[in-house]
């Protein structure tokens, strides 16, 4: 083990935050969320790494009812408009699915990604022009780890057209709203995926997904694959 690794009860607990975190939609509390947590979080998300440092990433935080409201009709429109991609018994399942907790939940936090940031030529950047969502996108995750550690549900809320997004949360031109997200204490943390638990999709084995040196590669190491069958 390294000299540099964490000792073995914070690397446990970084462990379980990643393989507990859940994507809540109708488990949240009313109890507020106190300053200081907040902000933690939030510090947590600002300690993302970005590419070229260029720190892409800010934060507006919503505790209004009129723009929640606002986000919650929008999110309606576009999800029936989604609905309309399954017929059947499929189509029967995804009306019956909570997909969001908008209303529910007492903070709504919407990461944005400022796509000028950094200027016209940040390092890094010249030949991947994403990387900047990327990176922002890292900040969401950062957030979402640091949330379960403290027993703060997170729900991202995708459902929605980010150009009205947009324009309800009055962003520049320069800023796509990444992430729509819903914040909040919850009665239960699930113990899987609430769409694995609805019977939506499975989780994929990792195996199915690894590959050696190349795409068409199959993996080879012994000791590797065990370990993967250990898991």
């Amino acid at each position: 083990m390294s000299k540099h690794g964490f000792p073995d009860e914070q690397r446990a607990g970084l462990y379980r935050a990643i393989h507990e975190r859940r994507d809540v939609r109708s488990q949240f509390l009313p109890d507020p969320i106190a300053p200081e947590i907040l902000v933690r979080l939030l510090q947590a998300a600002h300690h993302a790494p970005s590419v070229g440092f260029m720190q892409p990433w800010d934060f507006v935080v919503i505790d209004s009812l009129q723009i929640k409201r606002a986000v919650k009709a929008l999110y309606d429109d576009a999800n029936a408009d989604a609905a309309g991609n399954y017929s059947g018994e499929r189509g029967a399942q995804y009306r019956r699915l909570k997909l969001e907790g908008i209303v529910d939940s007492p903070i709504n936090l919407c990461i944005t990604c400022d796509r000028q940031r950094g200027g016209p030529h940040v390092l890094g950047r010249n030949t991947m022009l994403e990387t900047d969502l990327f990176s922002t996108c890292l900040a969401v995750q950062n957030l979402w780890l640091a949330a379960r550690a403290e027993g703060i549900g997170v729900g991202w809320v995708s459902i929605v057209d980010p150009a009205l997004l947009a324009q309800t949360l009055k962003l520049p031109e320069q800023v796509y709203p990444v992430a729509y997200l819903c914040l909040g204490y919850v009665s239960e943390f699930l113990p899987k995926p609430e769409l694995e638990m609805a019977g939506w999709r499975s989780r994929l084995p990792l195996q199915q997904l690894l590959h050696s040196n190349t795409w068409d590669g199959p993996i080879e190491d012994a000791a590797l694959l065990s370990a993967i069958g250990d898991t």
